[in-house]
């Protein structure tokens, strides 16, 4: 994964970089989990700026780092969604509990 992390005034921005489907989820659930958790930020911000595509896998993976985020006491947002992403997102469900910004 050539994600980028990076944190300004104890937020955390996770730049995406790749597609997200079943085949890439795991990968980067490993490095959001040690990202968030080394930074314990207050916000996570999402990037989704070079994100072409996302299944469901991206909603689970999404709803999995949100609850890891709230446990931790921050809380998180979406940004730079495509049409697709930004559709994907919200038949899903999730923008009710994650915000786009």
């Amino acid at each position: 994964m050539e994600s980028r992390f990076d944190t300004d005034d104890n937020v955390l921005y996770i730049n995406i970089t790749e597609e997200i489907d079943h085949h890439t989820t795991e990968k980067i659930r490993r490095k959001m989990d040690n990202e968030i958790t080394r930074f314990m930020p207050r916000k996570v911000m999402f990037d989704f700026s070079k994100v072409s595509f996302m299944d469901s896998a991206g909603i689970g993976l999404l709803i999995g780092r949100y609850k890891l985020i709230k446990m931790l006491g921050g809380m998180a947002e979406i940004m730079n969604t495509n049409k697709s992403i930004e559709k994907v997102l919200e038949m899903s469900g999730i923008v009710k509990i994650i915000p786009i910004i």
